[in-house]
């Protein structure tokens, strides 16, 4: 079979390919060249594809009805490669997280009711839950609403956001390492680091070690620094024991995260709009497949609010209060979490948007065999 029933959506600032996974090829082994087929890649342009040749437009959700108790869908994240036969399922992704409600409504892989509807979410990849909560009117999720996220033109209706228990979501702990900081070495000197995993790994990097200010937009990372930030990276993948160092960048591209951290400070970002030092609490600078992200994964922004909590961490260390709300600047403007916690339930909180751009078929340029109707 070569036509496949899809969806394309967009969730915060990422936009992804969502499948049923009843709709998928009988044979999971093949998912992954299914994948990379149905995006075009490997190509740089994804010319053949869904793909949109960018890191945040080269994603995909795999949805089905939970046989958990409690839990309404399950959900896969895939990043699928732009430049190599690579699928990475290691961690998953905040932004298609909060279009996962939306597409399992509109399916009727769940049934809504009207007004707010929370909507659980077991997410196979960090074997964590989410809860998302949207509304619905005269059975139709409400995609028209009042709130901007920056990153993404224009409004829409919320949809919020929460992760349960994120700590050790790919490595089983909050700390892969035991420590909150570890000292490296590289080819460019030698630095500390703190690798947090927490929705997803992230390994944060002092800005002033890599010698930038931090408030620095994704057009201004050369090659060279990139370099730098991947081999900090790829050493952190071993750390971790995701790969050695020298196959990290081919094997376990999409974890850990490497994270750029800096202090407040005036600056402009990608809009054009002036931000002070007081409007936030700590500047991030994310990198998505050793690539700048143009605003911050929902993933880091929760691995970031539980980072503040970890006594001796670079990120405790660099913001000043421990309030359970918490302000990150990113290129494309600020974004705010919230913290919380109960007897040994953390939630942390974030809002988005979601929207539902086309529903039809993807077809392929191979054949697959499919469950028979």
């Amino acid at each position: 079979m070569k036509k496949f029933p899809c969806s394309l959506l967009r969730g915060g600032t990422s936009k992804g390919v969502f499948f049923k996974e009843e709709d998928l090829p009988i044979d999971k082994s093949l998912w992954s060249t299914f994948l990379l087929d149905v995006m075009g890649s490997p190509d740089s342009k994804q010319i053949d594809g869904l793909g949109g040749a960018n890191s945040l437009t080269s994603k995909v959700a795999i949805v089905s009805k939970s046989n958990i108790s409690n839990v309404d869908v399950d959900y896969t994240f895939a990043q699928v490669s732009i430049n190599d036969k690579k699928v990475d399922i290691k961690g998953n992704c905040g932004n298609i997280s909060s279009a996962v409600a939306l597409f399992a409504i509109n399916e009727k892989l769940v049934t809504a009711s009207e007004g707010q509807n929370t909507v659980s979410i077991y997410n196979t990849n960090t074997h964590k839950t989410i809860f998302s909560t949207i509304s619905v009117e005269n059975e139709v999720v409400v995609e028209e609403g009042n709130l901007q996220i920056s990153g993404v033109p224009g409004t829409a209706a919320p949809v919020y956001v929460k992760f349960s228990n994120p700590q050790g979501a790919v490595t089983g702990k909050l700390l892969p390492t035991g420590n909150p900081i570890d000292h490296i070495k590289t080819s460019f000197g030698s630095l500390d680091i703190s690798i947090i995993d927490a929705a997803n790994p992230l390994v944060y990097i002092k800005a002033e070690d890599l010698n930038l200010k931090g408030t620095e937009l994704p057009c201004e990372f050369d090659k060279e620094l990139l370099k730098k930030i991947e081999e900090i990276r790829c050493i952190a993948a071993q750390i971790c024991g995701f790969t050695n160092r020298e196959n990290a960048t081919k094997e376990s591209p999409a974890v850990p995260k490497a994270t750029i951290i800096s202090q407040t400070q005036n600056y402009t970002d990608s809009n054009g709009k002036k931000h002070l030092s007081s409007d936030y609490d700590i500047s991030i600078r994310m990198m998505s497949m050793q690539k700048p992200h143009n605003a911050l994964a929902i993933t880091g922004a929760v691995c970031i609010t539980m980072a503040v909590k970890v006594k001796g961490s670079l990120v405790n260390m660099i913001v000043k209060h421990k309030n359970d709300k918490l302000l990150i600047a990113h290129p494309s403007g600020i974004m705010s979490t919230q913290y919380s916690k109960k007897d040994n339930l953390v939630l942390i909180g974030v809002e988005r948007t979601a929207r539902m751009i086309m529903s039809g078929f993807v077809y392929t340029k191979k054949d697959y065999e499919v469950k028979k109707i």
